[in-house]
C-alpha cells in the first residue's frame, strides 16, 4: 500500500502538495490541486537530461521534453551558485522539436555541479536533477604551499598527471645531455626485444646503466598502477588497420570500473567516444580495450598514452611515414589458373608494405608472393593460381596512403566436359609501365634532394663560425656596465629578438647626475604591420631635444625617395611612402646612449579569390537531422585569426557546432540541423594588416508547422460537412504545397484520406458523410520535406437524427440443434433508407437480450440463421432496422422456440460399398448417419451377428467397426441396420481380405504352327482361394529389348502369341494379380533355340559376292572458316572389303598429326579440327584403297581472318 510522503516543497496558500509518479524515473512531481480538471494537467518529462562529462572549454548542453495543460514554464538551477549569468548560461526553447535548452558555452571547471530542471504550471510542479563533470585540461600552476599548508598535509598542489611527458606549450628547454622523457616512457611499455631499437633511435649507448635504471622505474610505475588495476597484459603497439585506421590494444583489470580512462598525445588530452565510428573511440570489450583513431593523417602522428587516474599505463610511438604512390596498382584481367600480378611505385623506400585482399591482410605462402625491389620503391603482390573466388578488391597500404584495384578472374572456356583446366605458367596484369625507370629517376631525385640538404647544412655551419670569429671574446675593465632588466618579449618574438632589444635607459630607470636627468627614452618603437602599398611610420620620443640616427640591419639610413627621416623638437620620425618587400627589416634607432629598435613587417590584407567568394555566398540548404557544411578557402598568412559568425554572434567550437581550421582553408560544420539553426552565416579573417568578412546562409527545410486552429464547422448536414483552419505559422522553410485531410468515424479505428486542396485554399466541403454520424477529422500541412503534425477537430455529426419505426415481430421457419431461421416483416415507417436490420435474442428465464449483430454490420434483407444457439435450450427473438441515423425501435418478440432437430428417419451419408484389406491389416468400416431421435445401431457378416471379437464403436452421427488384425476368412458382406422411431434403414459393404498373389508355375513354349507360340504355365497356388484372381503375360525379343505386356485379366493358363519372327529370340514373363496387385512372374525359356519348333523350309538363294572397288558416296565440299572457329569436314565412302583412308593437305599425308582429329565409322570419314589456323588453309585430299581400286575426292580450304 502507497504512502503519501511528506512535501519538502512549499506550494502557495490554498494548494496541496501530493506526490505523483512518473513513467520517467528519476522524475518528482508534486500536484497543486486534489482533483484535476477535465483537459487539464500537471508538468511531467517525457525526455529528461542526460549526465554528461565533457573536457574543459568544449560547449556543453543539456535537452529536456516537457509536457502538461496549460504549457508548463521550464526554468534551470544548479546545487551551488546560480545561472543567472548570461555570458556563461543561456536557456532556448525549440519550437519544431519542443525541447528546451540550456547552453554553456566554453564550459569551466567551476561549473561542475549537480543541475536541476524546474517544469511548472498552476497545477503541479516537476523536477528532474543532472550531473554535469568537466575534465581539467592540461596542469595549473599552484602557488608555492606555506608550512602550514605543508604541515597540515595540504595535497591539493599535487600534480594530477605524474606522466613527465608535457604539451610542447609547457615543456622547457633540455639541458645538454638530458634524456628525452619519451624515451623511458616508450621503454616502459615496449617488449625487450624493442629495446635496441630505442636506444640507437634515442642515440643511448649505455645499455648496463639504462637497464639498471630502467628496472627502477618498472618498480615505481608498478606501485603507481596497483592502486587502480589487479592486472595488465597483451600490450599491442599501436598499428595501421587494413581499412586504413589505427589502433593499439591492452588487456587491463580494474580495481574499480568507475576509474577515469584518459588518452593522450604528446602530452595533450584527446577526447574520445565510445562509439567506432568517431575520430577517436576507446571501446571495451570484457577485459580488452582497443583504442582506434579513423581518417588517418599526418597530425596524428605522436605518443600515445593510455592513463587510468593520472597514472600512465601504456606509451606506444605512432610514427607516419611520409610516404605517397608514384604509380598505383591497376585493374587485372586473369583466366583461371592463371597468376595476377599488382604493382605499385612509392614516392620514398619502404621495407614492407601491406597488402589487403578481400578486408584481410596478406601474408607471404602458396597462395600470395609479396616482393620488393633492391632499393624499396618498386612493391609487387603475386596472386598465384587465380580461382573465380579469387575475384575482388584489393588494396596496397604504406603509412596512412593506400590505393586499390579489382581483381576480375574469368572462366576458362578451354576446359573440357567440366575437368579442371590445368596450371598456366602466363602472369596477367602489371603496372604497364617501365617501373626500374620510373624508381630509378625517383632515388636519382632523392638523392640529390639529400645532397642538397647536407650543403646547406655546412653552410649554415660555415656561417655561423664566421659569425662566432668576428664577435669580440672579452670586454674591457674600464668598459664593463652591467645590463639592465630587459623589457618583456612580445608574443611569438625568438629568444634571440629578445636578446636584440635595446638595454639602455628605461623610463623607470633613469640615470640622475648633479640633479639633471640624463637623456633617455620617454617612448620607444613597437613592431610595425604596414599593408604592402601603403605608407608606414616608426616613431621615437626622447627626453628632451637631440640628435639621433636610424639604422636598419647595421646601416645607417638617410633620407631618400620613398623614405623620410623627420626630426619635430623630441620626437623623430621615419616614414616610408609605399611599403614593399625590400622594406622588411629590424629598425634601430640611436641616440647618445640610448636605443630602441623594432621589426617592421609588410603584409597584404587577409582577402579571398572572387570565385571562391561568389560559391561561398550561396545559401547552404540541408534538411533537418542532416548536417550542414561550409568551406572557405583562403591564402596561408601568419598570425591569422579564423572566426565564424551566425547572426552576428560568434560561434563556439561544441555541441552541435564543429570548426576546422587547416594551412588554407576553413569549415565550419552544424551537426544535426534543426530547423532553427537557419540563420546568416560569416566567416572573418583577422590579421595585424586588417580583417576581411564573407557572407552566406544556412537554410534549413523542415515539414511545416501545424495548420493553425480551431477549426470552423462552416456547414454540417446530412450530405456534407465543409471545415475552414489557418495556415502554420512556421511553413518549415518551403512554402505549403497543399493540405491533406483524413477523417476517421466515431467508433471505428480506421482513417480514410479524403483528398487535397491546394495551399492557398483552407476550406474543405466533405459530401461523402452519413447523417446522424459522427466525424474527426485531421489536417496536415504539406511542402517538399514532408507532412506537419496533424490539427485534429473534435467530434463533428452530420445532421440531426431520424430513426425508423419497430419492424415486424419475427416468425420461425425452421428449427434445428444447430440453426433456428427466422424471417420478418420491415417497418413501416423508415424515414429514409432501410439499410439492413439488427437483431436479438433472449434466452428463456433471462431479462438479458444479446445482439447477433452490431449496427456497424447490418443484415441485409428481412431473414437470417441463428446459429449461435445451445442445444435443447428456447430462445426468443426481435429485430430493429437500421437507417441513416441509426437503429430504431426494436418490434415485438418472436414465440419461444426450442433449438432441437426434428424427428427424421436414418440416412447413411456417402458409404463406401466395397473395401480391399491386406491380410493381417486391420478393417476399418466408418459410417455417418443422420437420425433424430438417435437410432439403435447393428452389424451383421453375411446375415449373422458379428464375432464378438470384432469391435463396434458407435458415437453421435458415426459407427465404426473395427478388426484389429484382418484373415482371409473375414472376407464378406458385412451389413449395419439403423432403426429408430422415424424407421430404420441398412447398407451392405463388401470387405474382401486378400495378400499379394503367389507366383505362377513353370512355363512351357511350343509352336504349332508357323509364327505362332503357346504359352502354358502351372496355376498359382491361391487360384483356388481367390476368385479374382488372374493372369498378365508380358513379352521380350531381341529386337526391340523391352519388355511390354501382350495379355492382362486372362483366367485360364494358356496364351498364343502371334507374329513370332524366325532369326529372333523370344521370353515370357507369366504374373498372378489380384486387388492387390502383381505376383512375382514366372520366366520362360528362351524361344529360337527351342527343339520344339517347326522347322521351315526355304529355297537357298544363289551365292551373291559383295566385293567392289572404293566409291565415293558424299564429296567433300568447301569451308571458309573464321579464325579460330572449330571445323568439321566429312565424306560417304563405300567398298568391299573396307578400303583403307589416308587425308592428305596439300599433298602430305594428315593422319598423323596430332591438331587433326580423324575418324571412319561405317565409311563415314571425319576429320575436325579445334580452332583453326591460317596455315590450315589448302587443299585437302581423301584417298581410299582397297584391293580391288582406288577412289579419292577433295576440297578447299580458306581460313578467314
Amino acid at each position: 500500500m502507497w504512502k503519501k510522503s511528506k512535501v519538502g516543497d512549499q506550494t502557495a496558500a490554498g494548494q496541496v502538495g501530493i506526490k505523483k509518479k512518473s513513467k520517467v524515473p528519476g522524475v518528482m512531481i508534486t500536484q497543486f490541486v486534489e482533483e484535476m480538471p477535465e483537459g487539464k494537467s500537471h508538468p511531467d518529462f517525457t525526455r529528461k537530461p542526460i549526465a554528461l562529462t565533457i573536457q574543459e572549454g568544449k560547449f556543453a548542453f543539456f535537452k529536456a521534453i516537457v509536457i502538461g495543460e496549460p504549457q508548463p514554464t521550464v526554468t534551470w538551477a544548479r546545487n551551488n551558485g546560480d545561472v543567472s549569468d548570461t555570458s556563461r548560461y543561456q536557456t532556448k526553447y525549440d519550437p519544431v522539436a519542443n525541447e528546451n535548452i540550456f547552453e554553456m558555452a566554453n564550459v569551466k571547471p567551476d561549473q561542475a555541479d549537480t543541475y536541476k530542471c524546474f517544469a511548472t504550471n498552476e497545477y503541479g510542479k516537476a523536477v528532474v536533477t543532472v550531473v554535469l563533470n568537466v575534465i581539467q585540461v592540461g596542469f595549473k600552476k599552484e602557488p608555492k604551499p606555506t608550512a602550514g599548508a605543508n604541515e597540515a598535509g595540504d595535497f591539493k598542489t599535487v600534480l594530477k598527471r605524474k606522466s613527465k611527458i608535457r604539451p610542447k606549450s609547457e615543456q622547457t628547454e633540455r639541458k645538454d645531455g638530458e634524456i628525452d622523457p619519451k624515451f623511458w616512457e616508450l621503454l616502459l611499455s615496449a617488449d625487450k626485444k624493442d629495446y635496441e631499437r630505442i636506444c640507437t633511435e634515442f642515440g643511448i649507448t649505455d645499455f648496463r646503466w639504462m637497464l639498471k635504471k630502467l628496472n627502477e622505474m618498472k618498480k615505481e610505475r608498478e606501485e603507481e598502477q596497483a592502486q587502480f588495476i589487479k592486472s595488465i597484459s597483451n600490450l599491442k603497439p599501436i598499428e595501421v588497420n587494413p581499412d586504413c585506421s589505427a589502433s593499439f590494444e591492452i588487456d587491463m583489470d580494474m580495481i574499480d570500473p568507475s576509474s577515469r580512462i584518459f588518452i593522450y598525445k604528446d602530452g595533450v588530452m584527446v577526447p574520445y567516444t565510445k562509439e567506432l565510428g568517431d575520430k577517436h573511440s576507446l571501446k571495451q570489450i570484457g577485459r580488452k580495450y582497443v583504442f582506434s583513431i579513423k581518417d588517418l593523417l599526418p597530425d596524428d602522428a605522436g605518443l600515445y598514452q593510455l592513463d587510468v587516474e593520472g597514472v600512465n599505463m601504456f606509451s606506444t610511438d605512432f610514427k607516419i611515414p611520409m610516404i605517397d604512390f608514384l604509380v598505383k596498382i591497376q585493374e587485372v584481367k586473369a583466366t583461371e589458373r592463371e597468376d595476377a600480378v599488382f604493382e605499385c611505385v612509392l614516392s620514398n623506400p619502404f621495407s614492407k608494405i601491406m597488402w589487403v585482399g578481400k578486408n584481410l591482410p596478406l601474408e607471404q605462402g602458396d597462395k600470395y608472393d609479396i616482393e620488393a625491389s633492391e632499393d624499396k620503391l618498386i612493391h609487387r603482390l603475386v596472386v598465384k593460381d587465380c580461382m573465380v573466388v579469387d575475384k575482388g578488391i584489393y588494396a596496397a597500404v604504406a603509412g596512412i596512403k593506400s590505393c586499390n584495384a579489382w581483381l576480375v578472374v574469368e572462366p576458362d572456356k578451354s576446359s573440357q566436359g567440366g575437368k579442371k583446366a590445368a596450371r598456366k605458367t602466363t602472369r596477367a596484369g602489371g603496372a604497364g609501365l617501365d617501373l626500374e625507370k620510373i624508381a630509378q629517376e625517383q632515388q636519382q631525385k632523392l638523392v640529390k634532394d639529400r645532397e642538397e640538404r647536407l650543403e646547406q647544412v655546412k653552410t649554415a655551419k660555415a656561417e655561423m663560425a664566421a659569425a662566432a670569429e668576428a664577435e669580440p671574446t672579452t670586454t674591457p675593465p674600464s668598459q664593463e656596465v652591467k645590463p639592465a632588466k630587459a623589457p618583456p618579449t612580445k608574443p611569438g618574438r625568438s629568444d634571440q629578438e629578445a636578446a636584440a632589444v635595446s638595454i639602455g635607459p628605461q623610463p623607470q630607470a633613469v640615470a640622475v647626475e648633479n640633479n639633471v636627468v640624463a637623456l633617455h627614452i620617454v617612448s620607444g618603437l613597437s613592431d610595425v604591420y604596414a599593408v604592402r602599398g601603403e605608407p608606414a611610420e616608426l616613431v621615437v620620443k626622447m627626453s628632451s631635444d637631440c640628435d639621433g640616427a636610424w639604422l636598419k640591419a647595421g646601416e645607417k639610413l638617410s633620407s631618400k625617395a620613398g623614405l623620410a627621416l623627420t626630426k619635430d623638437g623630441n620626437n623623430h620620425k621615419l616614414t616610408i611612402k609605399t611599403s614593399k618587400e625590400d622594406d622588411i627589416g629590424l629598425y634601430r634607432f640611436e641616440a647618445d646612449d640610448c636605443k630602441t629598435e623594432a621589426n617592421l613587417c609588410v603584409g597584404d590584407v587577409p582577402e579571398f579569390d572572387p570565385d571562391d567568394l561568389h560559391k561561398f555566398s550561396k545559401p547552404v540548404i540541408v534538411k533537418v537531422d542532416q548536417n550542414g557544411s561550409f568551406k572557405m578557402p583562403f591564402t596561408p598568412q601568419e598570425s591569422l585569426e579564423v572566426r565564424w559568425f551566425k547572426d552576428g554572434v560568434e560561434l563556439k567550437d561544441g555541441g552541435g557546432v564543429k570548426m576546422v581550421k587547416e594551412a588554407n582553408h576553413s569549415r565550419l560544420m552544424f551537426r544535426d540541423c534543426l530547423r532553427s539553426d537557419t540563420g546568416d552565416i560569416t566567416i572573418q579573417l583577422k590579421s595585424p594588416y586588417g580583417s576581411v568578412e564573407a557572407k552566406s546562409r544556412l537554410i534549413v527545410l523542415d515539414k511545416p508547422g501545424t495548420p493553425e486552429g480551431p477549426v470552423e464547422v462552416l456547414d454540417s448536414s446530412a450530405s456534407v460537412i465543409e471545415l475552414k483552419w489557418n495556415p502554420p505559422q512556421d511553413d518549415g522553410g518551403s512554402p505549403v504545397t497543399h493540405y491533406i485531410l483524413e477523417r476517421q468515424q466515431l467508433g471505428q479505428s480506421l482513417w480514410k484520406k479524403l483528398g487535397d486542396v491546394t495551399a492557398d485554399k483552407t476550406v474543405y466541403r466533405d459530401r461523402n458523410v452519413v447523417l446522424g454520424k459522427k466525424y474527426i477529422y485531421r489536417i496536415y500541412a504539406e511542402n517538399p520535406e514532408g507532412l506537419s503534425n496533424p490539427l485534429q477537430t473534435e467530434n463533428i455529426m452530420a445532421g440531426t437524427l431520424v430513426f425508423p419505426g419497430p419492424p415486424g415481430a419475427p416468425k420461425v421457419v425452421s428449427a434445428s440443434k444447430t440453426c433456428i431461421h427466422l424471417t420478418w416483416t420491415p417497418p413501416v415507417e423508415t424515414f429514409g433508407t432501410v439499410v439492413g436490420y439488427q437483431l436479438e435474442k433472449r434466452k428463456k428465464d433471462t431479462v438479458q437480450w444479446i445482439a447477433l449483430n452490431p449496427v456497424s454490420e447490418p443484415i441485409e434483407g428481412d431473414k437470417y440463421a441463428v446459429k449461435d444457439v445451445t442445444e435443447g435450450c428456447e430462445y426468443e427473438f426481435r429485430v430493429s432496422a437500421i437507417n441513416e441515423s441509426g437503429a430504431g425501435e426494436p418490434s415485438p418478440p418472436s414465440a419461444m422456440v426450442c433449438a432441437k432437430n426434428p424427428n427424421m428417419r436414418p440416412n447413411f451419408k456417402d458409404p463406401e460399398d466395397f473395401i480391399v484389406i491386406r491380410a493381417g491389416n486391420s478393417v476399418r468400416i466408418k459410417i455417418l448417419y443422420e437420425a433424430e431421435p438417435p437410432p439403435s445401431i447393428s452389424w451383421l457378416k453375411d446375415d449373422e451377428p458379428v464375432s464378438p471379437w470384432i469391435n463396434v464403436i458407435n458415437t453421435d452421427g458415426m459407427s465404426q467397426l473395427v478388426i484389429p488384425s484382418s484373415k482371409r476368412s473375414d472376407s464378406g458382406i458385412f451389413t449395419i441396420k439403423a432403426k429408430n422411431s422415424s424407421g430404420e434403414a441398412s447398407f451392405d459393404i463388401e470387405v474382401r481380405v486378400t495378400d499379394e498373389p503367389k507366383r505362377p508355375g513353370p512355363v512351357e513354349l511350343q509352336q504349332t504352327v508357323h509364327g505362332r507360340v503357346v504359352v502354358t504355365w502351372a496355376p498359382s497356388p491361391d487360384q483356388e482361394v481367390d476368385d479374382r484372381l488372374h493372369y498378365m503375360v508380358a513379352e521380350h525379343d531381341s529386337n526391340t529389348r523391352m519388355w511390354h505386356t501382350v495379355a492382362d485379366r486372362l483366367f485360364c493358363n494358356t496364351y498364343t502369341a502371334n507374329n513370332i519372327q524366325p532369326g529372333r529370340e523370344y521370353h515370357f514373363r507369366v504374373f498372378a494379380k489380384n486387388d492387390m496387385g502383381p505376383s512375382e512372374p514366372s520366366q520362360s525359356p528362351t524361344w529360337g533355340i527351342n527343339s520344339n519348333r517347326i522347322a521351315v523350309t526355304t529355297s537357298m538363294p544363289t551365292e551373291i559376292s559383295f566385293e567392289r572397288p572404293p566409291s565415293i558416296l558424299v564429296p567433300l565440299k568447301v569451308h571458309t572458316p573464321p579464325k579460330g572457329y572449330q571445323l568439321y569436314m566429312t565424306c560417304a565412302i563405300r567398298g568391299c572389303p573396307t578400303p583403307s583412308v589416308t587425308w592428305y593437305l596439300n599433298d602430305i599425308s594428315i593422319n598423323h598429326d596430332n591438331n587433326y582429329y580423324i575418324t571412319n565409322s561405317y565409311g563415314v570419314c571425319s576429320m575436325s579440327v579445334l580452332r583453326v589456323r591460317a596455315e590450315d588453309s589448302g587443299e585437302y585430299r581423301v584417298v581410299a584403297v582397297n584391293s580391288f581400286g582406288r577412289a579419292e575426292c577433295s576440297a578447299k580450304l580458306q581460313v578467314k581472318d
